[in-house]
């Protein structure tokens, strides 16, 4: 059944078309909503031609069918480029760009994550890199919005949130260190760098991206040691710490005093999440189309609160749709790792969709007052540079746990994997078929007859003596003058009432 699985190929040609029509649809709304808009016009068409050309490009040379992902990703992908476009229409180029890079590093990490060994040579200078990113933004950032997480460059025309790039780095680092985690100075070194990550969104009043962070962390301990009492005392634990910042950082807890009371701070505190609700429930099933809707008023409308403007503007199935996507690809990430050729794979595949999952889950019942709402950005969807490469990086992850992805590496799978058939070929750069190795026989006893063995014995197969093996012929049983073979007993010693008689 997974052989024939893997070989029913995907048919992402027929998928591609359903999204292109959906895409022409969605793009023809922001490009005529003022006349004709020759710049998002051309921002839109390059938008299709790059995505067909990453698609021909990659089936043709690189042999792929397993597109599911980049489906998902390029459809989400243009519902926030169209949502940006038809609030700000100068954004549009902006966050094609954005866009193009995250492709770019999804492409490079697929190439990375490729060799394990090159993974486990990267996982100490990524951390390094990682941390010193997040020194560099404590060092250089300036509070925004309540919080230190963004450094601008280029006069304020280009910002970048360093914390972003940092979930990958994250990922990389824990689940490269799965296969040394057995010392304790591994263990040791893997916990100061988490603890040091999430200490660093701390003092940047980052807490949404923190808890993502620590989530995730929890995925992978999970993953590597099973163990469910201690997963439950590091909750316990951090539970704790989180307490105490709180008592002695009220400021902190200020943050939060809104929480499910919202409707209490109609007009100043809990604004956005009311606006949303409001807006959300009047767009209906169908919506009130892509422009209509007055959610892009309200401030941060494209990124905490776009998927307010999906359901309001785009209609209450399209917003389920993307619900159903994002399920899909935990439910894809969980089956792919349990056929996956490494535990790095497992790891990282499962570690990756868990935090997608759950920093959606953060955006979308944070604004609808169901969680705090912790600013955090809609994977793929929402409008900014660095959430587009993060959202990318995270499905080359999981796609890297997928076999299929390279179609070479299936040279030096073992013969006995479920997905792969027995003529498979191994070594790196040899083309002769699999010689299975000779498996150890016990040795067969020599027969001294050429006459096959019968399975099935009778009385008059049984040997009369004990050192007696061979067949009545060789072995002669001596007979009394007048007295039959049938009528000896067995046992000359023991003699039987009947055999007397």
């Amino acid at each position: 059944m997974a052989q024939e699985a893997l070989n029913k190929k995907f048919n992402w040609g027929l998928m591609m078309i359903f999204v292109s029509v959906f895409q022409l649809i969605t793009f023809t709304a922001p490009i005529l909503a003022d006349g004709f808009n020759i710049e998002l016009f051309g921002v839109f068409a390059g938008y299709m031609a790059i995505e067909w050309l990453y698609f021909i490009i990659a089936a043709a040379a690189f042999k792929q069918n397993n597109f599911e992902l980049e489906v998902i990703a390029f459809l989400f992908s243009g519902i926030g480029l169209t949502i940006s476009a038809s609030v700000y229409a100068d954004f549009a180029l902006k966050q094609l760009i954005s866009i193009i890079l995250g492709l770019f590093t999804f492409i490079v990490l697929l190439a990375v994550l490729r060799r394990t060994d090159v993974v486990m040579k990267l996982r100490m200078p990524v951390a390094f890199a990682a941390v010193g990113l997040l020194v560099l933004n404590l060092a250089l950032a300036k509070y925004n919005n309540g919080a230190l997480n963004w450094i601008t460059l280029a006069g304020g025309r280009i910002s970048i949130q360093p914390s972003e790039i940092v979930k990958l780095a994250f990922i990389f680092v824990g689940a490269a260190s799965l296969d040394k985690l057995q010392s304790t100075k591994s263990i040791f070194k893997y916990l100061v760098f988490s603890i040091g990550c999430v200490g660093a969104l701390f003092l940047m009043r980052d807490f949404g991206t923190a808890l993502i962070f620590f989530f995730t962390f929890v995925i992978i301990a999970f993953m590597r040691s099973g163990d469910i009492r201690t997963i439950a005392l590091v909750c316990v634990a951090a539970a704790l710490g989180a307490m105490m910042i709180i008592y002695f950082r009220p400021t902190v807890a200020s943050r939060f005093s809104t929480y499910r009371h919202v409707w209490e701070h109609i007009n100043d505190t809990g604004m956005q999440q009311t606006r949303t609700l409001i807006y959300s429930s009047s767009g209906g099933l169908l919506g009130l189309g892509i422009g209509n809707g007055k959610l892009r008023d309200v401030f941060a409308s494209t990124t905490d609160l776009i998927f307010g403007i999906v359901c309001e503007e785009w209609g209450m199935l399209t917003a389920f749709m993307i619900v159903i996507a994002y399920a899909f690809i935990l439910i894809y990430a969980v089956k792919t790792a349990r056929t996956t050729r490494s535990a790095f794979y497992a790891i990282a595949t499962c570690a990756a969709a868990g935090l997608l999952l759950f920093q959606t889950s953060l955006n979308i019942f944070g604004v609808t007052d169901i969680l705090p709402l912790t600013g955090v950005t809609l994977p793929f969807i929402s409008r900014g540079g660095s959430s587009m490469i993060c959202s990318w990086g995270l499905f080359a992850f999981i796609k890297s746990a997928d076999i299929r992805t390279y179609p070479m590496l299936s040279k030096t799978i073992l013969p006995d994997h479920p997905l792969y058939p027995p003529d498979v070929r191994v070594g790196r750069r040899s083309r002769r078929p699999l010689t299975p190795p000779p498996v150890d026989e016990p040795p067969k006893k020599k027969r001294t007859d050429k006459k096959p063995q019968s399975t099935r014995q009778t009385s008059r197969d049984i040997p009369v003596g004990k050192k007696s093996t061979g067949s009545a012929k060789k072995s002669p049983v001596k007979t009394a003058p007048g007295q039959s073979p049938r009528d000896i007993p067995i046992s000359r010693k023991k003699t039987d009432g009947r055999a007397k008689r």
